[in-house]
């Protein structure tokens, strides 16, 4: 089998390089405490969308920091007793949640379906209460020098968390069968969203992003979705000598650190192939999961739309209807 990671076997074991921070579970307690304390305001108004089986929304939520958050939300116009089940969905980096079509499939066989805008990406959601505009991407290192409890994504992973919670508090829907899925960095998504709301009860991640940022760098992989890292350093400090405490840093948000609190049975997509987010940094995330998982591996893939994925997916998900 061709390879540029270590090998499949080493793999399975592999538990990552990146710095995790001595007080990473406070620093997450806090953070929850702080999303908690927020009066979220959630706002349902009809969307510019309709279906004859689905009712469409344009939802949206306040997150840390006062902003707006958006999802589309979808659901069945038949609900059963005792509600439907849920899928919250992640999208890929300085994507958007899509099109209102591509999410129909699951809608129509009688979920709820809620597919997040990340903050400042392609999508509605706002990057700060006083600020709307998409800046594509750089929310890795973006308040990485201000200190661990402005990075970017702690507002953003909270925001998954938030969003489950609210989709839990819907009427029309049974809290006990919530899953969440995404890949890349919906998968990173799906991984901190299970983590930081304990009653997700299924999560179906693909390759994730924001797992092992050390690693990427030890490859030489900083490029493309991970750029901004080299461009960091490149900038802030060209001869590295605050180098492990930067890495240290973004061991807040590194996924793999997360991933023992999740409770929900995984299924997760992992590729050999994968250039963008290394195989050694999938599984770094995968191989902490101590709750039931098993995984899809794709031998002869990268970072690209995987034969099956989806459909496995709906499988794993199905089972509740």
């Amino acid at each position: 089998m061709p390879a540029f990671d270590y090998p499949l076997e080493e793999l399975k074991t592999y538990q990552g390089q990146n710095p995790r921070p001595g007080d990473f579970d406070a620093y997450w307690d806090k953070a929850l405490a702080e999303m908690h304390a927020v009066d979220a305001a959630p706002e349902r108004t009809a969307a510019d969308f309709s279906s004859p089986v689905v009712d469409c929304y344009d939802y949206r939520f306040t997150g840390v920091g006062g902003a707006r958050v958006y999802a589309k939300l979808l659901i069945p116009k038949s609900i059963p007793n005792g509600g439907c089940p849920a899928s919250v969905n992640f999208h890929g980096y300085t994507g958007s949640s899509g099109q209102w079509t591509g999410l129909l499939a699951l809608a129509s066989s009688g979920f709820v379906v809620a597919a997040m805008d990340c903050r400042g990406q392609a999508g509605l959601s706002e990057e700060a209460a006083t600020a709307t505009l998409s800046t594509h991407n750089g929310h890795i290192i973006r308040g990485l020098r201000d200190g661990p409890e402005k990075l970017n994504f702690r507002s953003i992973f909270l925001d998954t968390a938030q969003l489950a919670g609210l989709v839990m508090d819907m009427p029309e829907v049974d809290a006990s069968r919530v899953a969440v899925q995404g890949g890349s960095q919906g998968g990173a998504l799906t991984l901190a969203c299970a983590a930081l709301e304990p009653r997700i009860a299924k999560a179906a991640p693909c390759f994730p992003f924001l797992s092992d940022y050390y690693r990427v760098w030890q490859m030489d992989l900083a490029e493309r979705a991970y750029e901004e890292i080299r461009t960091f350093f490149r900038q802030i400090d060209p001869t590295h000598q605050r180098e492990h405490e930067i890495f240290e840093t973004l061991g807040y948000i590194d996924v793999q650190y997360l991933a023992p609190r999740i409770k929900a049975q995984t299924h997760m997509g992992i590729t050999l192939m994968d250039q963008v987010c290394p195989p050694s940094t999938q599984f770094a995330a995968y191989n902490k999961i101590t709750a039931p998982k098993d995984a899809t591996i794709y031998y002869d893939h990268g970072h690209e739309a995987l034969p099956d994925w989806d459909d496995r997916v709906f499988k794993f998900l199905s089972e509740w209807l």
